[in-house]
């Protein structure tokens, strides 16, 4: 596969535990304890929204961005309990001349300390590297974020050092970031 085709349909990855594929609307409340919890959004780019209509006109934008060939937003999905969202994954920033690409994810805090963040890692580096052909993957973890950190760590990213005040998130300012990455030949090689 290439680079055109990350953007040809939505994908849809499985473990045996999770699935990540498109977020529906129907999945608002699920995404509002996400994105309306204040605590989630100390250590990520962004505001918490205040109601549930921001949150399902997020939805459309999460479309628009993937018409638009800039962003990938999945849902993280439990395969058991009803495929309920438990959290949303990232692709994005896609380098077409150094083969790269961003990764990120969120968990509702319910479910975090269950392996699904490095789950979901894993399900991204299987499909960006053996579907599309990517050759770096990075992430930028605030400082303060060592659990997602471990995530990237457990997932064969190397730490590559922190950018000082390198970067404006909304919401927090300029922030320092972590920066981790790992490349396809790396990959596999744990």
């Amino acid at each position: 596969m290439s680079h055109e085709n990350l953007f040809a349909e939505y994908p849809m990855l499985k473990s045996g535990r999770l699935t990540l594929k498109k977020i529906e609307e129907s999945d608002a409340d699920d995404l509002f304890a996400i994105y309306g919890n204040e605590r989630i959004f100390r250590l990520r780019p962004g505001k918490a929204r205040k109601n549930i209509d921001a949150v399902r006109n997020m939805v459309g934008h999460f479309e628009r961005d993937f018409k638009k060939r800039k962003m990938i937003f999945l849902g993280i999905y439990l395969n058991e309990g009803g495929k309920k969202l438990i959290g949303v994954a990232e692709m994005f920033g896609l380098d077409k001349k150094v083969n790269s690409i961003t990764i990120g994810y969120t968990l509702n805090e319910e479910y975090r300390g269950k392996g699904y963040a490095s789950e979901t890692a894993g399900l991204m580096l299987g499909f960006l590297f053996n579907k599309i052909g990517i050759n770096r993957v990075q992430a930028f973890v605030m400082p303060e974020n060592v659990k997602s950190g471990k995530v990237l760590l457990r997932n064969n990213f190397k730490k590559e050092g922190t950018l000082r005040e390198c970067e404006y998130w909304t919401g927090k300012g300029v922030v320092d970031l972590e920066v981790y990455s790992i490349l396809k030949n790396e990959y596999g090689n744990g």
